[in-house]
């Protein structure tokens, strides 16, 4: 299955506002939100990919498509996976794993990638990408004042893998 990272054009927002939406479905079982009036779960950040520097929105795609997406915030010089999503059926398939390498080599420099306690998928998940892709160079440390798993590392490298766009 070949797998790509596209940058989300805003001609593209309305793809991504719907897979926002089964994300936050499938986050509720963590942070228990709710639907709001209009029965969405909403994404307050999601205009701010294209209006803000330092905010960078991609869909995954696995043989062209859509799979999941993944957005990116760089502050005070440090990366971080705002959100991270794969779709239920290219679960399991490896495509998070590549996905998640590809984020890393396209941005290169220091990393945090946090999850919230409840969310012990996604701790393990974190842990056992970053192990492989740093080779067990990184910090996996407890933060009381977020109550936030996070893992922190840097990577030299430059864009090395196929599949972005």
């Amino acid at each position: 299955m070949k797998l790509i990272l596209e940058k989300a054009a805003l001609e593209k927002k309305n793809v991504l506002t719907q897979m926002l939406e089964l994300y936050r479905y499938d986050f509720s079982e963590f942070d228990g939100s709710d639907l709001n009036e209009n029965g969405q779960y909403g994404y307050a950040y999601l205009d701010a990919y294209w209006q803000e520097e330092g905010r960078y929105p991609f869909f995954i795609k696995a043989d062209n498509r859509f799979a999941g997406f993944v957005l990116v915030h760089k502050t005070r010089g440090t990366h971080m996976i705002a959100e991270f999503f794969v779709m239920k059926k290219y679960r399991k398939m490896g495509i998070g794993r590549q996905a998640a390498f590809l984020t890393f080599d396209r941005f290169p420099g220091k990393w945090d990638v946090a999850q919230i306690p409840k969310n012990k998928p996604a701790q393990s998940f974190w842990v056992r990408i970053i192990r492989d892709y740093t080779n067990g160079e990184f910090t996996d440390q407890f933060s009381e004042t977020e109550q936030v798993r996070y893992q922190t590392f840097v990577t030299s490298k430059s864009v090395t893998r196929e599949a972005i766009r």
